[in-house]
């Protein structure tokens, strides 16, 4: 009895959450469509990360190399230390940090801000003048997110490798041109393309839980932050269950 009564509001919520991302799934292509809201969402949500996606990857490409180059010189295979570390970025690290910094910037600033209009009535208030607040409000929100991570996936990705070759100089020397030239004659079709694929479904995510928790937010200041702090854990939580059912995937269809 107090196990199907702990299961209720989680059961309950997830319907919620499901019946929510159907809704989406069905306004996503009716008019009007808010294409000059879906590139300002672009530019706040893709442009304005940037800078922390890029410190982030940035500092885990040279810490992963600084931390695993003793291991590697231990076994006599340092010079194998860029393939590992540009095949551990790409394939798996890179993806899943971006997307969790990503969670707690934009789920949270989602989150907050429509929880924040929904508590000053102005959604409601969009509701009354006409204006579809869904689909100017979410979809345009959730078809932004999902639309930039990969893109900031990749660029962090390029600059952690950058991070890691810096890494390795600083008790080595290897060019420039070596370097990249190992990590890319390693690297096959089966590494980048699961990698990139799931970082849409992490977009997707953090979009669609951000929008959920701010849409229906309860009343008062502590109901705007309950739905910034909720976006953030339950998109970081749906990231990992996302990326562990990934390699499920690839691995059946022979990708691993």
């Amino acid at each position: 009895m107090d196990e199907s009564l702990s299961l209720k509001p989680f059961l309950k919520e997830t319907g919620k959450v499901s019946k929510f991302t159907i809704r989406y799934l069905s306004k996503w292509f009716l008019p009007p469509y808010e294409i000059k809201e879906l590139i300002r969402q672009c530019y706040v949500i893709g442009y304005k990360s940037l800078p922390l996606v890029g410190l982030t990857g940035f500092i885990m490409g040279l810490v992963l190399t600084m931390q695993l180059r003793p291991f590697m010189v231990e076994y006599g295979v340092e010079s194998r230390l860029p393939t590992i570390v540009g095949i551990a970025i790409i394939r798996e690290i890179g993806p899943v940090i971006t997307a969790l910094i990503f969670a707690g910037k934009i789920g949270s600033s989602i989150g907050a801000e429509l929880g924040s209009m929904k508590v000053t009535e102005q959604i409601d208030a969009m509701e009354v003048s006409g204006t579809n607040p869904f689909k100017y409000l979410v979809v345009s929100r959730v078809f932004a997110t999902t639309l930039m991570l990969p893109v900031l996936a990749i660029l962090s990705d390029a600059i952690a490798l950058y991070g890691s070759y810096l890494g390795v100089n600083i008790k080595g020397e290897t060019s420039f041109k070596l370097f990249w030239n190992q990590i890319f004659e390693a690297l096959e079709f089966r590494d980048v393309l699961p990698a990139y694929i799931k970082t849409y479904f992490f977009g997707f995510a953090v979009g669609i839980i951000g929008c959920y928790k701010g849409f229906f937010c309860e009343k008062g200041t502590e109901g705007v932050g309950q739905s910034a702090n909720a976006s953030v854990v339950i998109a970081s939580v749906l990231i990992f269950i996302l990326d562990l059912l990934s390699v499920q995937i690839t691995e059946l269809l022979g990708f691993n």
